[in-house]
Parts: C-alpha cells; sequence; structure tokens
C-alpha cells in the first residue's frame, strides 16, 4: 500500500518547484521557496534523514518537475531470464537503470546490459511501462516510470561490472531473492508471460 504522505510531500515539492521555475514577483518566488522547506521538513522528520540531505535531492531538480525513468532489459536465452546480482544489496535485478541524457530508451537498454553483463543485445520491442508507485511498495522520494524493453543476445560474452558481482540466467520457477526497489516477483512473472505469448500487448499502468 502506498504510504499517502510521501506523495503528498511530493506533490507539494512538484508544486514549489514549478513555483520557482515560472515566477517572476519575488514574493511569490518565497512563498514557493517556503513551500519546498515545508516539503523538505517533513520528509526529513518523518524519514529521519539530515535535512541538509533531502534538501540537496529537492534543489537537484530544475524547471518543471517530471517523473525520472527507470530502463530495465528483459533478455532471455533458452527460456532463462537475465539477472545481474547488485553489489549495493546483494540481491538479484534485470540489468538496467537510469535513463541517460543524449540516449534513446533502446540505447540506454543495449549499453545497460553491455557494461553490467558483457552480453550486446539488439531486435528491441517495448514490453511494458510501470508506476513504481503503484508496483512497488517501497516508498521513495521520486516519483518513477519504469520502462521494461525486450531484447536478444547477438554477442559478447559474460562479465560483472563496478556495480554488479555476478551475472546469471535464472528460470521462472527458480527466481533468486530480487532487488525489489529495481522489479518485483510480480514484474517478472510478467516477462516471462512475453516469453511465452511474444505477441502479447504491452503493459501500461
Amino acid at each position: 500500500m502506498t504510504v499517502k504522505w510521501i506523495d503528498w510531500v511530493k506533490q507539494i515539492q512538484s508544486i514549489a518547484q514549478a513555483g520557482l521555475t515560472y515566477s517572476k514577483d519575488v514574493y511569490d518566488i518565497e512563498r514557493f521557496q517556503q513551500l519546498r522547506d515545508i516539503s523538505i521538513s517533513m520528509m526529513s522528520h518523518y524519514t529521519k534523514t539530515d535535512w541538509e540531505v533531502v534538501e540537496k535531492l529537492f534543489a537537484s531538480e530544475t524547471g518543471y518537475q517530471t517523473p525520472k525513468v527507470d530502463i530495465r532489459a528483459v533478455v532471455f536465452q533458452n527460456e532463462r531470464l537475465l539477472f545481474v546480482k547488485e553489489k549495493s544489496d546483494g540481491k538479484w535485478a534485470l540489468p538496467g537503470g537510469w535513463a541517460d541524457i543524449g540516449y534513446t530508451p533502446t540505447e540506454v537498454a543495449a549499453k545497460e546490459v553491455l557494461e553490467e553483463t558483457g552480453f550486446e543485445v539488439d531486435d528491441f520491442k517495448l514490453l511494458a511501462i510501470f508506476d513504481k508507485e503503484k508496483h512497488q511498495p517501497s516508498p521513495s522520494a521520486t516519483h518513477v516510470y519504469k520502462i521494461f524493453i525486450g531484447c536478444k543476445i547477438i554477442g559478447g560474452e559474460k562479465k560483472t561490472s563496478i556495480e554488479t558481482e555476478d551475472v546469471e540466467f535464472f528460470g521462472e520457477n527458480e527466481l533468486p531473492n530480487l532487488s525489489i526497489a529495481r522489479n518485483t516477483e510480480e514484474q517478472i512473472k510478467e516477462m516471462f508471460a512475453y516469453m511465452k505469448e511474444p505477441q502479447k500487448e504491452t503493459l501500461i499502468d
């Protein structure tokens, strides 16, 4: 279940960000800054995070605030799905990460797979776009859209990276300990459904 106060804090921050971006009146700017400070104080208090840390996170936003984009590559081989073991938490996730400026979604998917696993991929297909708020229980200070892109291995060889300590393929009934902040079991099951039914429509939710 979504922690509602986090949603409210993010909405307040979004309103403050828009106001600071577009307002010209000095008094309005001051009020929007106060509104941002309130959102920072709320997030800091309820998450027990230093005020300065939250301020840096919120102040890093420029322009009109929009959801961040997380791209995950879905790579099957012999009916087994490619995962990487994250060094940060010791759990497993689909290769991927934040969308980078200057790259298309498929270029991000290909780059992340190559960097994290050593494999080269092509033949891309959009499988799903999920709103993280609806599908992943871990509270987050940012609003995230998760894009799952199917692709096929065309070359390369398995290797780890500075962010991953292992690379492995797993079958549907032998899933590893998942990094839930990155991908849930429900989402992984949906990806296996695409393997069985390639013409399945793109999921958008």
